[in-house]
């Protein structure tokens, strides 16, 4: 071999051997992220993800950690702190248009890697504040959710549209269970698991009578016509024992990446998640009739972008 084809073998070898490097890194790599607070149901459920994610990505270094869920993991993976997490489908549109807390500064490189549950926004209230309708809540100290979160943005949203001005008290979640409990709050609004109980309504309930408060036609249609990204359900009769349906929001909860996360990580991290999904249904029983695929593909019908990796792997299922 001649001086010039020595060295282009090298150079060869050399490029192979980079390339290698660089896959090796990247299934070495650190993955951070974000969840929601510690005392919600969803924060469990995160938990069995990060355990289904290492699964499938064993050289990983994969961390969840606790957060004030979608707005500020938002805000959080705009500042690169988070390569993806928890953000509710309404909160994502309004990033995407620059809406809302997002005005002026959009972020319009989301994509979705799948969605992990759909849920229900619950609105409750102590049986015994006087609070028979939304309307009632007027004036009343309330929390719209955690502060930061998705359910607190939809929450203040849907008052606006409605025309209803509550006295909102922001905070923790543990913020709004003591101020329900010792009659400092009418209620809280908070997202459920599924259309069930959440862990703590549960533990509310255990002191403190609560009902649900449900949405009219009319503030349904005004809602819709407002606010993109939200549907309208039911949340059974007794799931509060002794109470009957109630309508009110449903929302898709996505977990979601910029778009600068590299696909093979994407479609790595979806694939995980259905492939694993026992684990989450362990946790969320209700899981079980949920299609991974389907809810993973609707979300572009509400004008979001599924990641292209994870757009990959759902689109290659039968």
């Amino acid at each position: 071999m001649d001086g010039i084809g020595r060295h282009l073998a090298a150079a060869v070898a050399f490029g192979a051997a980079m390339l290698f490097a660089t896959a090796a890194a990247a299934q070495k790599a650190n993955i951070t992220f974000g969840s929601t607070n510690a005392t919600s149901s969803n924060y469990a459920l995160a938990v069995a993800m990060s355990k289904a994610i290492k699964k499938e990505l064993p050289d990983a270094n994969v961390s969840m950690i606790e957060t004030g869920a979608s707005v500020d993991n938002l805000r959080r993976m705009v500042k690169g702190e988070l390569d993806f997490g928890l953000v509710m489908a309404d909160t994502l549109v309004m990033a995407k248009e620059g809406a809302g807390p997002f005005k002026g500064k959009a972020i319009e490189d989301m994509g979705v890697l799948y969605v992990h549950d759909v849920v229900t926004l619950q609105l409750v209230v102590r049986a015994d504040a006087g609070v028979n309708t939304l309307a009632d809540l007027a004036g009343k100290k309330f929390s719209a959710g955690i502060r930061g979160s998705g359910a607190e943005l939809l929450t203040r949203q849907m008052f606006q549209v409605m025309g209803i001005e509550p006295q909102w008290s922001p905070g923790s979640i543990q913020d709004s269970i003591e101020g329900t409990q010792n009659r400092q709050l009418a209620g809280y609004s908070k997202y459920g698991v599924g259309a069930g109980l959440d862990s703590t309504l549960r533990e509310l309930l255990v002191s403190t009578p609560m009902k649900y408060l449900g949405f009219d036609e009319k503030q349904r249609a005004a809602i819709l016509a407002k606010i993109k990204g939200v549907d309208f359900g039911e949340v059974p009769a007794n799931t509060i024992p002794g109470q009957g349906a109630v309508t009110t929001p449903v929302v898709l909860g996505t977990y979601s990446a910029r778009l600068s996360m590299d696909d093979k990580t994407a479609f790595a991290i979806a694939k995980a998640i259905n492939e694993n999904r026992q684990m989450l249904i362990d946790v969320f029983p209700h899981l079980k009739n949920m299609d991974f695929k389907a809810v993973a593909l609707k979300t572009e019908a509400l004008g979001l972008k599924l990641h292209p990796g994870a757009k990959k792997y759902w689109t290659s299922l039968p």
